[in-house]
């Protein structure tokens, strides 16, 4: 299927024109004014170039392309003016990031060769991004593997925490949705360096010591302190270390080409909402009490958040519960039980969804005879 193009202006008749000219060469799109554009995105989108005139009434093209970008981050963006402001063009540049600047009348052959460029520079950035995406991802997957040996309640919590993220991710249409995944399936990491059964006193919301309770505080620093270096994660590392303060400081905020500063303050703001869900239910709430908790607290989580996280259960797939041997245990089940060794140490949380190197560790210890032979899961239906 070819890149598509959208073109935004005011000017119907100017619109039509476009089309005519353009249809032979590239799948256009067009869009009378920024609102039909922004509908056009959502209803019609991705595209490769969006191309917006400058002056259109209610909502100009700066405006436009930087809520554009917001929605269509990959997106090349172009502007088309009759102007030559210079005050226009920096705002151009600083909030919507344009690819280039067209002045009207814009004949055939420019408007064509620059279309051809931002299909060019498009195909680039999206090769860039699923290269990352996917060495980001993979390397993740293998620190939450890591994660699991180690400490299996962090393990368990960041996996719960990652199933909630997703569904907001989802319910919002939020683009760039790897990096919201990815600050969840990280937000434990710093955990590691904490004691199992401390951790678990505090998740069921007992007393902890305030040298415990201080130990517990930084773990979302020390995380972002681990990821910080590696480049393309600062968002990521800024939306964990910030996820437990009472209010987002005003430090500065990671901005990329691809994810707005807004965009990740909201991301701290989701993985916010979806710990202090998971600590309602640690603590026995059930989901109406929980969902409840947080619509009570306005001022700590935001109440639209709220909202979107309150269809979370009607989304989750039927399960029901069984008590299997650990050689009928699959990928996707999850554990309704602590599993512990004969020594009473924590093998594998309640929890935890399992996962390959999960199940492979729960069979090692079931040949060596170290753990009960059979387990309460909940299994998929």
């Amino acid at each position: 299927m070819p890149e598509k193009i959208l073109l935004v202006d005011d000017e119907v008749d100017l619109l039509r024109g476009y089309q005519i000219m353009l249809r032979q060469d590239f799948a256009v799109d067009t869009a009378a004014g920024g609102e039909q554009g922004l509908a056009a995105i959502r209803e019609k989108g991705p595209y490769a170039v969006i191309v917006s005139d400058m002056r259109m009434p209610g909502m100009n093209g700066v405006d436009f392309l930087a809520r554009a970008r917001q929605s269509d981050p990959y997106a090349i963006r172009v502007m088309l003016t009759g102007q030559t402001d210079i005050g226009i063009a920096k705002d151009a540049v600083n909030e919507g990031n344009i690819f280039r600047f067209l002045t009207k009348p814009c004949d055939r052959s420019v408007l064509t060769t620059a279309l051809q460029a931002g299909i060019a520079q498009h195909r680039l950035v999206r090769a860039e991004q699923e290269l990352l995406e996917n060495t980001l991802m993979g390397s993740i997957k293998v620190l939450t593997d890591v994660l699991a040996a180690v400490s299996p309640i962090a393990f368990g919590r960041s996996m719960r925490v990652t199933r909630c993220v997703r569904h907001l991710v989802q319910k919002f249409h939020l683009p760039q949705a790897w990096c919201f995944e990815a600050a969840a399936m990280l937000s434990q990491l710093g955990c590691m360096t904490l004691d199992p059964e401390m951790m678990q006193s505090a998740s069921a919301g007992e007393k902890v010591s305030p040298a415990d309770q201080a130990r517990l505080d930084s773990h979302p620093q020390l995380t972002a302190d681990l990821l910080v270096s590696i480049p393309r994660m600062e968002p990521v590392a800024w939306m964990i270390r910030h996820h437990l303060s009472e209010t987002l400081p005003s430090s500065p905020v990671p901005n990329t080409a691809a994810i707005p500063k807004e965009m990740v303050v909201f991301g701290a703001k989701m993985l916010r909402t979806a710990v202090a869900f998971d600590n309602a239910t640690l603590r026995g709430l059930s989901f109406e009490d929980a969902i409840a908790h947080l619509r009570q607290q306005p001022e700590e989580f935001d109440p639209e958040i709220v909202d979107r996280l309150s269809d979370f259960k009607a989304r989750e797939p039927k399960t029901e519960l069984r008590r299997l041997p650990i050689s009928s245990l699959g990928i996707g089940m999850i554990l309704q039980q602590d599993v512990r060794n004969r020594a009473g140490l924590l093998v594998m949380a309640k929890g935890q969804e399992i996962t390959s190197p999960l199940l492979a560790r729960l069979e090692n210890f079931s040949r060596a005879q170290l753990v009960e032979s059979e387990i309460l899961a909940l299994v998929p239906v």
